[in-house]
């Protein structure tokens, strides 16, 4: 094969990958393009920056719980209104029950828990659909916010705002950037290329099974190190007492151990069986109620610390938080590659489509448009980028979606003749 075969190929890894699979990251480097033309620069600023990964980083958490709703084949249109909830249970017993900040952080993770399992016993063990569930818990924890808080805000102490508003702080000798998170970056590099390295490992070992040429895996290597220290030096690199943000190390956190839970676990590889065919899966001896009512808690407990998230860094909790954020987070999971039947989707593909979201969003406000064309745009594009996917998957071209999906497609079987004669076949399973 060709070199520029062997690139097209290999660049992104995977038997059957290309440049084509990652369509939606190519639409936020050309919107990033795009308005850092527009604004001048400011785009790609530390600042801004870092300012866009605090303002998002609470709708990314939430997109996490929500792909897993989606994928199980629910929809939950309450997150909003349970963060808003939360956010005010949190503040008035930091506030004005003397709780400690701490324990107000371990209080509002059981009130999403409870929640998001009040909602799930619903669906699962009662057998209402999640949209009635959901849209009556939008109803009811909205109005408990303004009930609980007498439709007023509510202040937090400086303590619970880091987890909003924090940054990671200044250590070490001064060499002009924050310490840390040249150090964090630093060490993202080293697990990049130790899982590279460790892919070339495992693949040389499997027979029939070559890896990557090495030219591949060296370019692959300098585009994913160039863009961490691209990135890590922007961050490092801000207005002093300002650095990555905590709410980012926290977004990070969750975003390796769900993308693990998804992939690797029979928890998760559960809940795409469900989505994908309920019936089949509870066949196969999968407890259907279980996955529901896990997967139901699950988002609660995510609203949940978004909401205080929200609030650490408005610093107060107030009437109109979590509002049209469930919006938000379901388009960042279809705009990601969700399947609107359920049974596909990924965690990474919904941080993407947040990224896309959020920079859509911050860079129309940086070019001074109106807040009412935001929206428009907004809708605008999640209706196009969802439609031309469709519609390009029904014609047999390229799909963004169904490229993004491969990687859970089970391919058809596949049939070895072993007796011409009697024409018997065997039966491979798919990937």
């Amino acid at each position: 094969m060709s070199r520029r075969g062997d690139l097209q190929k290999n660049l992104f890894g995977g038997t059957t990958s290309n440049a084509r699979q990652f369509g939606m990251i190519f639409t936020l480097i050309a919107i990033i393009a795009f308005f850092q033309i527009m604004t001048d620069g400011l785009t790609l600023t530390s600042g801004n920056m870092i300012a866009l990964t605090q303002q998002y980083a609470y709708i990314s958490i939430l997109s996490i719980g929500m792909l897993m709703v989606i994928v199980a084949g629910h929809i939950d249109l309450s997150v909003g209104s349970v963060a808003a909830f939360t956010g005010i249970v949190v503040a008035k017993a930091i506030s004005e029950h003397g709780l400690p900040w701490p324990a107000g952080i371990v209080l509002g993770l059981l009130v999403g828990a409870l929640i998001g399992a009040w909602q799930g016993f619903w669906v699962a063990w009662i057998g209402v659909p999640a949209f009635i569930v959901t849209l009556a818990g939008m109803l009811l924890f909205r109005g408990g916010n303004q009930y609980i808080g007498n439709a007023d805000t509510v202040p937090v102490p400086e303590g619970f705002r880091t987890i909003g508003a924090g940054y990671l702080p200044e250590v070490g000798p001064d060499t002009g950037y924050n310490n840390l998170t040249l150090l964090l970056g630093l060490a993202l590099c080293a697990a990049v290329v130790w899982r590279e390295w460790h892919a070339r490992r495992v693949r040389q070992r499997m027979e029939g099974a070559e890896p990557a040429p090495l030219w591949v895996s060296a370019v692959r290597l300098a585009v994913m190190v160039g863009v961490i220290l691209f990135a890590t030096f922007r961050f490092a690199g801000g207005r002093v007492g300002t650095s990555f943000p905590v709410s980012g190390i926290i977004l990070a956190v969750l975003v390796i151990a769900y993308s693990f839970y998804t992939r690797n676990t029979a928890g998760g590889r559960h809940i795409y069986a469900v989505g994908g065919n309920a019936r089949a899966a509870e066949l196969s001896g999968v407890q259907l109620r279980r996955v529901n009512f896990l997967v139901m808690t699950n988002m609660g407990i995510l609203a949940a610390l978004a909401g205080m998230i929200f609030v650490a860094r408005s610093a107060a909790s107030g009437p109109q938080d979590g509002l049209n954020w469930e919006l938000d987070a379901i388009a960042a999971v279809f705009i990601g590659g969700a399947a609107v039947s359920g049974g596909l989707g990924t965690v990474s593909g919904s941080i993407v489509g947040g990224l896309v979201m959020a920079v859509l969003n911050n860079g129309l406000q940086l070019i001074g448009t109106g807040a009412d064309m935001v929206q428009i745009i907004k809708g605008l594009f999640l209706l196009g980028a969802v439609a031309l996917d469709v519609y390009n998957k029904k014609q047999g071209r390229f799909s963004v979606i169904g490229s993004l999906m491969r990687p859970f497609r089970r391919e058809p079987p596949r049939t070895l003749a072993r007796d011409t004669s009697t024409r018997e076949t065997e039966f491979l399973p798919g990937r």
